[in-house]
């Protein structure tokens, strides 16, 4: 009876051994083994979903398997990265960047500027900025980091003026000076929405960022009265935790993103209403 319960702790003790053994293998496996080739990245459906997914069979080549997660917003795909739940993001601008990190805390870096989405102004009521009426409503986007890029627009084509020594990128309508045919703001609208209030024939004139525009089926260079010229710092980027720049795969993926043929693509696919940069 001894010799039996022996012989039966001595086997729970080797598939305790095997089962800690298999479960080290695991870890060691998702430290560097397997799941280090397969690059989870969060993006808007337009264009960035459909960017990343002509990049997939380039990652292929390199041995990478590319996962792309969708989001209809710009809050969660930064949770979602911080969280961990992926390797990076591909949605958002630079100044929008820096203020949800300087807001939430994000540890986030810039691993590579990818395109530029030109912002335009969209009307059912009129051809031309020239035409809008004293006092016209003129909506946008609830997102504070983008007031400044369409406040600068506005500013070039010559509805207003900044006050002297403001930072362009950082401006609020609190910092009109002069506003000569008394434009109403608007700004309480997710960006998501937008196309949405512009086909209701809502306000006198809508901004709306290319990336909705044209998963609303808008074409921004032939459907906007007027659109950001193509010189905007506002460069969409790669988005990852501090120290991910450094990992092979994320160096993978910017460089697929940056290679010509994803940049002809962007070309062809866009017309202009999308614009490759190569930083």
């Amino acid at each position: 009876m001894k010799k039996w319960l022996l012989t039966l702790l001595t086997a729970l003790a080797v598939f305790a051994l095997a089962a800690c053994g298999g479960s080290d293998e695991k870890k060691e496996e998702k430290a560097g083994g397997k799941e280090d080739k397969e690059i989870v990245v969060g993006a808007s459906n337009v264009p960035h979903a459909i960017i990343l997914e002509e990049a997939k069979p380039l990652l292929e080549e390199k041995g990478y398997d590319l996962k792309i997660e969708t989001f209809q917003d710009y809050i969660l795909p930064n949770k979602s990265l911080e969280e961990g739940d992926l390797d990076a993001n591909y949605f958002q601008h630079i100044p929008f960047l820096e203020s949800q990190k300087k807001e939430h805390g994000y540890k986030f870096v810039n691993a590579g500027g990818i395109h530029i989405e030109p912002i335009g102004v969209y009307s059912k009521k009129y051809k031309s900025l020239d035409e809008l009426p004293k006092g016209a409503k003129i909506l946008m986007s609830s997102s504070v980091a983008d007031h400044g890029r369409i406040l600068t627009m506005l500013e070039k084509e010559g509805l207003i003026k900044l006050k002297e020594g403001v930072k362009k990128e950082e401006a609020t309508t609190e910092d009109i000076a002069e506003n000569k045919k008394d434009l109403k703001f608007e700004y309480n609208y997710e960006a998501a929405f937008l196309p949405q209030a512009y086909n209701n024939g809502e306000g006198d004139a809508v901004l709306i960022n290319s990336n909705y525009a044209i998963d609303a089926g808008l074409n921004p260079t032939k459907d906007s009265i007027a659109i950001e010229d193509k010189e905007s710092p506002y460069v969409n980027v790669i988005a990852v935790r501090g120290g991910d720049e450094e990992k092979e795969k994320i160096k993978a993926l910017v460089e697929v993103l940056h290679s010509k043929e994803i940049q002809d693509f962007i070309m062809k696919e866009w017309k202009g209403s999308v614009v490759p940069v190569n930083e």
